[in-house]
């Protein structure tokens, strides 16, 4: 079964089309909006949704720009009738009260989406509309408002639950495949034969998820290379000329690009699922894998040295190695929480810092970025839970004695 049809298949079916074009509507799309607020039947419901979804694809910025703040204005909270309600039940507590309350807490533009939602394809619309609010709408308050209510139901639209993870490989669809191209954030695929090494040979791996609703656009995908030990670089890791290993033969599994494919759903976190979920499945699989690590960047290194008034030198790999070190361990935000948002996303999964290692990465990303630098997390199932508790409690980021040991050479090294 092709990976559209097992897509298709999973959780409820949704043809991922607006539908025909209508024949142009005299009304304006706020007199659309409006009467799409007040149908009361479901197909008078879908057919204004469709007129309004269809309408939005074909204004210019400034034009959507207009129908963002028009919602945002005529649909928001309602903050006196929410005072009266919440006045309402605090007098006299009852399922009644407390309903009339629930309901005054929601902006009506939530039940603006969910009408728009109901058409098919209207899921992928809707979350194509949240990128362009979230690069369109700035600082405007009202606009940010709007944006919280798209996400607080995009959020319960794209819950663990509804999501599918599908391995692709080189015979995955060709569309499939151009969007894994398109979408790679990390590690720029270059062409199709680069595409090749990273899925076709027997020690490579990637998984990415998807929703019913988009059975042709990932979510999140995961690379992976299966390994003899930990590797300290990229270069090697991707080289042209290495020589596949065999899957049986691997004892490490190194997670060394993730990428989201979605702005529209910026915020919405599926990483932490989707590398819990490829552990287990590669565990199951490949029994003699006994170690889980990444090989990640670690990308606000050289603007933190920067800002910090540090100076460094990518040519000077021991001293980068022990900045990295300082940084990853004791760089912190007002919050107490890791400035790097790389060292973030893996300690919150109750990942440790295993391994720092120089000239890592020199391609010029790489070189803008950290200097060179890169990072092992490790996930050991065993203290994954423990870990993940301990950074919940207080942000301690839980590191190898290595590290440690790297980040406290930091001033004596940099002197050099």
């Amino acid at each position: 079964m092709s990976l559209l049809a097992d897509l298709l298949t999973t959780v409820f079916e949704r043809r991922a089309r607006i539908g025909p074009i209508l024949r142009r509507d005299p009304r304006s799309t706020e007199a659309l909006i409006s009467d799409l607020m007040g149908a009361r039947s479901e197909t008078a419901a879908l057919s204004l949704a469709r007129r309004v979804l269809q309408r939005y694809v074909e204004l210019d910025d400034a034009g959507k720009l207009a129908i963002f703040r028009h919602v945002a204005e005529t649909y928001g909270l309602d903050a006196e009738a929410l005072r009266s309600a919440l006045d309402a039940f605090e007098a006299a507590p009852s399922g009644t009260t407390y309903r009339a309350f629930t309901h005054a807490c929601e902006a009506p533009r939530q039940e603006l989406m969910r009408r728009l939602n109901a058409v098919p394809g209207g899921t992928e619309r809707l979350v194509q509309m949240r990128a362009d609010l979230r690069r369109l709408g700035g600082d405007e308050a009202a606009l940010q408002a709007l944006d919280l209510d798209a996400k607080h139901l995009l959020r319960a639209w794209f819950n663990r639950g509804f999501l599918v993870l599908r391995p692709i490989s080189w015979e995955s669809p060709a569309h499939i495949l151009e969007k894994i191209i398109e979408y790679e954030a990390v590690h720029a695929i270059h062409s199709w034969d680069d595409l090749r090494r990273r899925l076709k040979p027997a020690d490579r791996r990637c998984f990415a998820f998807f929703h019913p609703a988009m059975p042709d656009e990932p979510l999140i995908f995961v690379e992976v290379a299966l390994t003899k030990g930990i590797p300290g670089s990229i270069q090697k890791l991707l080289a042209e000329d290495r020589l596949p290993g065999g899957s049986g033969e691997a004892d490490t599994a190194v997670f060394y690009s993730i990428s989201n494919c979605q702005p529209g759903l910026a915020g919405i976190s599926f990483g932490n699922s989707l590398i819990k979920q490829v552990v287990s499945d590669l565990a199951a699989e490949l029994p003699g894998l006994k170690t889980f690590v990444t090989l990640s960047p670690i990308p606000g290194l050289t603007r933190w040295l920067k800002a910090e008034g540090r100076s460094f030198d990518p040519q000077d790999g021991k001293a980068m190695a022990a900045l990295a070190a300082h940084y990853l361990l004791h760089a912190k935000r007002p919050d107490g929480q890791p400035v790097d948002p790389v060292a973030r996303f893996h300690l919150g999964n109750g990942a440790m810092v295993q391994a720092v290692h120089a000239e890592a990465d020199v391609s010029e990303n790489g070189l803008r970025q950290s200097g060179g630098v890169m990072v092992n997390y490790l996930y050991d199932l065993n203290r994954v839970e423990k870990y993940h508790d301990r950074y919940a409690d207080s942000f301690e980021v839980t590191a190898a004695q290595g590290v440690k040991s790297l980040a406290n050479t930091r001033e004596k090294v940099a002197a050099g």
